[in-house]
């Protein structure tokens, strides 16, 4: 084990269902794991003579330990959810065999449809659909979605627009499983009302249909019918453990600060300044080689996330690799609305970034004559702190609650402007769609998005609405547009 490590002792974790962390030297996440009990464990990993028969792998783990953290929730189904997001948030370097794509699966279900089913996905798109989850048992949530559409009779069929063309092929009308729209044999409203009680149920209101089949289970059992009963137990099992409330999941999970005051306080010590800095604003910009460039800026109140706080910021004025100038245009923007607008200046300005950030964001804050108490960036390479008019950084104890703080808000910077990012990116790819479409040549695609402003808007649009907005547009020009972006679902 690492001697410089943080030192680990047993009665310091708790033993309950959680999600551990472990970071090196340089602060970076190296490897995330969950566990039933973190204090057993944890205790695993300190063992004494833990590295004499490890692996080399696990030993390069065990020797890089420089801190460790861990965050406590409700059970193991959580614990599941929170590891998965931070693995994918962090990428760390130990956590191979989860570095892949793969994601839990989410419920999906398109309202804007005229009778609508229950699908299963893996990524949660812009495309105006409700989806719930993610949700950890895979094999759990397959079997019961299979059955809540046969106990609502919702259709399963994947046309766009059922006929009686598709009744002639559905096996789901022989074994009474379909409401059958496809027939006329429901209204839109009677179908949407059984659309609405199994949507609360996605929502976590599983007590009326739990109910029932306890009812139906407890009369099978009487009726000796055995089999029967056994398989609405399993089904009362998979929906309580897959929808029930306790069993909610993490969507937005992400590395929490340390405890708020004492870190603020410690800030206050180590920058010097003369009150606790209780507002920070920290930045940080994302791009690719320069395109979709963007900036993120959070803010912490009290050592805490103000997510109400947070802004997003397109890059206008830079075309080319230049971080510096990113940030320049973010920091100038953000305070000019501000004192445009005379609203509250935060005690602290952090960047990600050493120097060269410091300089950028110092210029900014000049040209629109905007003095703060005090403005630091942290490197990330070996986290040091820049502070103006100081020629050597600031290199603070590893286990200082102070760096704690300020690597929280520069890791959340970071999630926050490369997830803003990554939505741009995926909304420019998405809307290439247009150019698979034949006949959609530059200006009609020009004039389709000028018009709905996006895909998602367009795929909501109908026939009609095509022609009404797109000159010159033909019912089969409208129509082939309709069929391409539904099939794309």
């Amino acid at each position: 084990m690492n001697p410089e490590a943080k030192p680990f002792h047993p009665g310091d974790v708790p033993a309950k269902p959680g999600v551990y962390v472990y970071r090196d030297r340089f602060g970076t996440v190296i490897y995330v794991g969950k566990a039933a009990d973190l204090r057993h464990r944890m205790s695993q990993y300190f063992q004494p003579g833990r590295l004499k028969g490890a692996d080399p792998r696990l030993r390069s783990l065990l020797n890089s330990i420089y801190d460790w953290d861990f965050f406590v929730v409700g059970n193991e189904d959580e614990a599941l959810l929170l590891e998965s997001r931070l693995i994918k948030e962090y990428a760390p370097q130990y956590n191979v065999l989860m570095r892949d794509d793969k994601r839990f699966l989410l419920v999906k279900i398109d309202l804007k449809k005229d009778f609508p089913r229950l699908d299963l996905a893996r990524i949660r798109k812009d495309d105006g659909c409700k989806y719930f989850g993610p949700f950890p048992r895979g094999s759990a949530l397959r079997s019961t979605i299979e059955f809540l559409s046969a106990y609502f009779g919702l259709r399963t069929c994947k046309v766009n627009f059922p006929d009686e063309h598709t009744r002639r092929h559905c096996l789901k009308r022989s074994v009474n499983d379909c409401l059958e729209p496809c027939a006329g044999r429901i209204t839109k409203a009677r179908y949407r009302q059984q659309v609405e009680k199994m949507l609360q149920l996605l929502n976590g209101n599983i007590s009326p249909i739990i109910g029932e089949l306890e009812g139906q289970m407890a009369a099978a059992a009487e009726k000796k019918q055995f089999e029967l009963a056994a398989r609405l137990r399993d089904v009362i099992t998979n929906i309580a453990a897959v929808f029930g409330r306790k069993n909610r999941s993490f969507r937005y999970a992400a590395l929490p600060a340390p405890p708020g005051a004492a870190a603020v306080e410690a800030l206050r010590r180590v920058l010097n300044l003369a009150s606790p800095p209780a507002r920070v604003e920290c930045f940080d910009v994302s791009n690719i080689l320069g395109t979709l460039a963007v900036a993120g800026m959070v803010c912490f109140e009290d050592g805490r996330p103000a997510r109400d706080q947070y802004r997003r910021f397109k890059i206008r004025s830079v075309d080319r690799i230049d971080d510096f100038a990113m940030l320049r245009e973010a920091v100038k923007r953000h305070y000019s609305r501000k004192l445009h607008h005379q609203l509250p200046l935060p005690d602290l300005l952090l960047v990600d970034g050493g120097r060269g950030q410091l300089s950028a964001a110092l210029e900014a804050l000049a040209e629109i004559n905007c003095p703060l108490p005090a403005v630091a960036g942290l490197a990330k390479k070996n986290e040091e702190i820049f502070l103006p008019g100081r020629s050597e950084a600031l290199v603070l104890d590893r286990h200082s609650p102070a760096l704690r703080l300020l690597q929280a808000m520069r890791d959340e910077a970071h999630r926050f402007a490369v997830g803003y990012h990554r939505r741009l990116r995926a909304r420019r790819l998405q809307e290439s769609l247009l150019d698979e479409i034949p006949g959609v040549g530059p200006k009609r695609k020009r004039l389709l998005l000028q018009q709905f402003g996006s895909i998602r808007r367009l795929r909501q649009a109908g026939v009609q609405e095509i022609r009404e907005k797109i000159p010159g547009a033909g019912r089969i020009f409208a129509e082939r547009i309709v069929e391409f972006l539904h099939g794309k679902d």
